[in-house]
């Protein structure tokens, strides 16, 4: 049944009419659920399917065995009213399985008291014999299957002379075993129906489950990407862009009297904003369609160092010692974006005429990034500490990130940051 989302409430009211009860809003979404299902509400409404059913089959199969010579009275209203207790008990199973099974077993062992002993008069009891140890109930099952057993046993097997039962409706050995067996049977069938929703339930429960969770680590994942994003973005725009106001101002000054140096810091400026352009597009690369073509700007990563010193609008002299190795893509890529974001603060904050240094040491199971300034001390790296996401907070949660560490702070005439990044060592080559 379609839903109408424009009128939850009219739609709310005729339902009510229809089925009963209202929809309900869901806890977590606060969407308007449909009507139960049709399955739903036959498991829940009267069994008129099953009553019909049992009916139609002791009236028919009393009628062949007096056909037959096997029911020694003659069927009449009152002997077809007993045959009819069982199956109209039926409709409320649901709701008293016990009280259902005790009558309609009540009306069977009536029957058989004119009958010979036959199973076509005792599908109702075994329908709710059945129906009551599916509910949940194998003791109150047990015990109502044993009770109506034993009754008959006594009625239609030790007192059945002295009640004046015909000879056809004795109960003999073979009778008395089968009808031990149905009734065991029909009690386990029951049982492990029970136990088979269950753990149908069970299963369906643990799927929606394990579905809930799927969609929370998809989210998450999501959320961190995001995130991985902007820190790019803030380290590619942090870089260009404080390198284009300091290249800037320096043309601002030069314009006048030196213009030819003035012109160096506009190509500088262009170059940088290119460079900068470049790199947002790699970033955001992954949020590109699938019919788009891939970035062909190299990866961003430690064999584009000199690149970075290069353009970092200070002198900046770079020493690396150890055996240089290919790393992997995300520690390649942080050791890159710490050193850049390190050179940024330096450029940012240190005084004018300030030097860099940038050190690497390829460890046999670690990168050992330093990078230090020769200018004063670095002041203001302080607040970028403490905030998140930027300057050296950013730069550590970076490194922590890899289960790395980062320590920084003034040294002797200048400021130092000091990265440690593990790797996982190399195996031998033979």
């Amino acid at each position: 049944m379609p839903r109408t989302t424009a009128l939850p409430y009219v739609r709310c009211m005729d339902e009510t009419q229809r089925w009963g009860a209202p929809w309900r809003p869901e806890r977590r979404t606060g969407r308007f659920t449909g009507p139960p299902a049709p399955g739903a509400l036959r498991n829940r409404g009267p069994g008129l399917g099953a009553a019909i059913l049992a009916g139609f089959i002791q009236v028919a199969g009393a009628n062949n065995l007096a056909d037959d010579g096997e029911v020694f009275v003659t069927l009449n209203g009152w002997w077809y009213a007993l045959l009819l207790a069982g199956p109209i008990a039926l409709i409320w199973r649901r709701r008293f399985p016990l009280t259902v099974f005790l009558v309609a077993a009540a009306a069977s062992l009536g029957f058989a008291t004119v009958a010979q002993p036959s199973w076509i008069y005792a599908v109702a009891p075994g329908a709710a014999l059945f129906g009551l140890a599916k509910k949940g109930r194998p003791l109150a099952a047990i015990v109502g299957g044993s009770t109506a057993y034993v009754l008959y046993v006594l009625v239609c097997g030790m007192f059945a002379d002295p009640l004046g039962l015909a000879a056809g409706a004795h109960a003999n050995l073979r009778s008395l075993l089968l009808l031990a067996l149905a009734v065991a049977l029909t009690i386990f069938l029951g049982s492990a129906a029970k136990a088979r929703s269950e753990h149908f339930a069970e299963m369906m429960k643990v799927r929606a489950e394990r579905e809930r969770a799927q969609e929370e680590q998809e989210r998450r994942q999501a959320s961190e990407e995001r995130l991985r994003i902007a820190r790019e973005l803030h380290d590619v725009l942090g870089h260009h862009l404080s390198l284009i106001n300091v290249q800037a101002g320096v043309g601002l000054h030069l314009m006048d009297n030196r213009p030819e140096q003035a012109r160096e810091a506009l190509t500088a400026i262009k170059t940088a904003s290119a460079e900068a352009l470049r790199e947002v597009r790699n970033v955001l690369g992954v949020l590109r369609t699938e019919d788009e073509a891939a970035p062909r700007q190299p990866a961003l990563g430690m064999s584009r160092l000199d690149d970075l010193t290069a353009d970092a609008g200070l002198p900046v002299t770079t020493k690396v010692t150890g055996d240089e190795r290919e790393l992997p893509p995300e520690v390649d890529r942080a050791a890159y974006r710490i050193v850049q974001e390190a050179l940024t603060n330096v450029r940012r904050h240190a005084g004018p005429g300030a030097t860099a240094s940038v050190g690497v040491d390829y460890l046999p199971t670690a990168l050992h990034l330093a990078i230090r300034n020769d200018g004063p001390a670095v002041r203001h790296d302080e607040p970028d500490d403490k905030g998140g996401g930027s300057g050296i907070g950013g730069m550590r949660a970076r490194a922590e990130s890899l289960g790395g560490t980062l320590e920084a702070g003034p040294v002797d005439g200048g400021f130092l940051v000091s990265v440690l990044l593990p790797v996982a060592a190399e195996e031998d080559e033979e």
